[in-house]
C-alpha cells in the first residue's frame, strides 16, 4: 500500500425517481458539490473530472462532451482534463480504473467523478425506442423484435432451466431488494412494501419476466471524490476506501454469441480481481452487483463464487441476503428498486458500497463491521462482466 494509492474519500447522492423540475446540469452540480464537500475538500482542489454519460439527451450528453460542467462547477482553467468514460452499466467499474490510474501515475491529484441521468422524466416512448435499438445487434436481433427486456428474459428462461429455480424464487430476489430499499431514503421505491404474490401476479412483459421484474426507469444522480492515500491523510481523513483487485471479461456483443447465457462472463472476471485482493467471495461483507433483471444477479452471485451453482435464488428465497441475512446484498435495493438511472445504475451501487464501508450508510442500513464489499458491474446486453473489490481502510 504506497502513498499514491489512490482511495475514494467523499461521495454525494440525490434521491431516485420521477423529478421533472430537478434540472440535469442542476443534479451533477448539486451532487459535485455534495461528494467534495464531504471529501474535505474545496471545489478547486479538483484537477480532473471524469463523467459517466447519460442516455436521456443527445443535447445534454453533448454538454457533457464539451465541458460544460467545468464551467457550472467554476472551474474554468483550473481543472486540467475533463472527459467521458463509456460503457454501458459497466461504466462504474472502467471509469474508477481510469482514475485510478490518473492518481497513481501522478497526472492527477483529486479527481471527482459526476454522473446524472433523467430516465424517469424523459419521454417514455423516446426511452422504449432507445432501448429497442442501442446494443440490439440491427443486422439481426433487431429484425427479429429482441429488446433489453427479451435479452433479459433469455437469460432469466436459461437461468432458471439450468438452476430448477422456480418463478417465486425469482420473484424473492425483487423482494429482497425492495426490503433494502425501504431502508435507503434516496430509493425511488423507498415506501412501497413488495411480496412475491405482488410481482407474481404483475402483468407479463416477455416470458419468464412480469412487470414487478422490470427495472423502472428512473432520474438519479451520484458523485465520488478519489485522491491518494498520502492525500487523504493529509486531509486528516479516519477512514478510506482502497481498490483492493480488480478483474473483467468482454463476453460478446450479439447475445446470440453468448454461449452460456445463463452464467455469463462472471466466473471468468472474478479470479484475477480475488488473487489481486489476497482474498475471496468467502471473506466478503457485502456484494453490490448490477442487477437490472434477477437473473443477472443471480448469475452474477454464483460466478463470483458468492452462492453455489445454482442456488442463488434459493438464497434469496430463505432470506439469505435480505436484511438481516448471510451476506447483504444490494443495500441501496439495486437497480430494481432503488431505480434504473440508465448507465448510473452501475455507478449508485458503487457509490453505495464505497458509504457502506465509509460506515455511512445510516442507522438501519449500514452493515455492522463491512470492511470488504465485491462490486460487479455489466454493460450493454451484459457483454462485459467487470469486478472491483473494495477495503475499507484506516488512511
Amino acid at each position: 500500500m504506497s502513498d499514491t494509492e489512490p482511495v475514494f474519500i467523499g461521495i454525494g447522492e440525490q434521491p431516485s425517481g420521477r423529478y421533472p423540475n430537478r434540472p440535469f446540469m442542476g443534479d451533477l452540480v448539486r451532487v459535485g458539490v455534495a461528494a467534495v464537500k464531504d471529501a474535505g475538500l474545496t471545489m478547486t482542489d479538483i484537477d480532473t473530472i471524469l463523467l459517466i454519460p447519460c442516455l436521456h439527451s443527445p443535447a445534454d450528453q453533448a454538454d457533457l462532451v464539451f465541458s460544460r460542467i467545468v464551467e457550472e462547477l467554476g472551474l474554468n482553467k483550473k481543472v486540467k482534463c475533463q472527459y467521458m468514460v463509456h460503457s454501458g452499466g459497466s461504466t462504474s467499474d472502467n471509469t474508477i480504473r481510469t482514475a485510478a490510474g490518473l492518481i497513481d501515475s501522478g497526472h492527477a491529484k483529486n479527481v471527482l467523478v459526476l454522473q446524472a441521468e433523467k430516465w424517469g422524466s424523459a419521454p417514455v416512448t423516446e426511452m422504449i425506442d432507445m432501448l429497442t435499438a442501442n446494443g440490439i445487434p440491427r443486422e439481426w436481433e433487431k429484425q427479429s423484435g429482441v429488446s433489453f427486456n427479451a435479452v433479459g428474459a433469455l437469460i432469466q428462461q436459461r437461468y432458471m432451466f439450468e438452476s430448477g429455480s422456480t418463478p417465486a424464487e425469482m420473484a424473492s430476489v425483487c423482494v429482497a431488494l425492495r426490503d433494502w430499499a425501504n431502508l435507503n431514503p434516496n430509493a425511488m421505491y423507498r415506501d412501497k412494501k413488495l411480496t412475491v404474490e405482488q410481482v407474481l401476479g404483475s402483468k407479463m412483459i416477455t416470458d419468464p419476466i412480469r412487470a414487478f421484474e422490470c427495472p423502472m426507469l428512473a432520474d438519479g444522480a451520484c458523485a465520488l471524490v478519489l485522491t491518494s492515500r498520502s492525500n487523504a491523510r493529509a486531509l486528516g481523513k479516519d477512514r478510506v476506501v482502497r481498490i483492493a483487485g480488480e478483474g473483467g471479461v468482454v463476453s460478446h456483443y450479439s447475445i446470440g454469441q453468448e454461449r452460456e447465457v445463463g452464467k455469463l462472463g462472471w466466473e471468468l472476471a472474478g479470479p484475477a480481481a480475488y488473487e489481486m485482493a489476497g482474498w475471496g467471495p468467502e471473506d466478503a461483507d457485502i456484494a453490490e452487483i448490477y442487477d437490472s433483471y434477477a437473473a443477472v444477479l443471480t448469475s452474477g452471485l454464483e460466478g463470483l463464487g458468492l452462492a453455489p451453482k445454482g442456488e442463488a435464488a434459493r438464497m434469496f428465497a430463505r432470506g439469505e441476503f435480505s436484511p438481516g441475512g448471510r451476506l447483504p446484498v444490494n443495500t441501496n435495493g439495486g437497480l430494481l428498486s432503488a431505480g434504473h438511472t440508465g448507465v448510473g445504475g452501475g455507478t449508485a451501487l458503487l457509490t453505495e458500497g464505497v458509504r457502506q464501508l465509509l460506515g455511512r450508510a445510516g442507522s438501519e442500513r449500514q452493515v455492522e463491521g463491512a470492511t470488504r464489499a465485491v462490486l460487479g458491474g455489466s454493460g450493454g446486453t451484459y457483454m462485459d462482466s467487470q469486478v472491483l473489490l473494495l477495503e475499507g481502510v484506516s488512511a
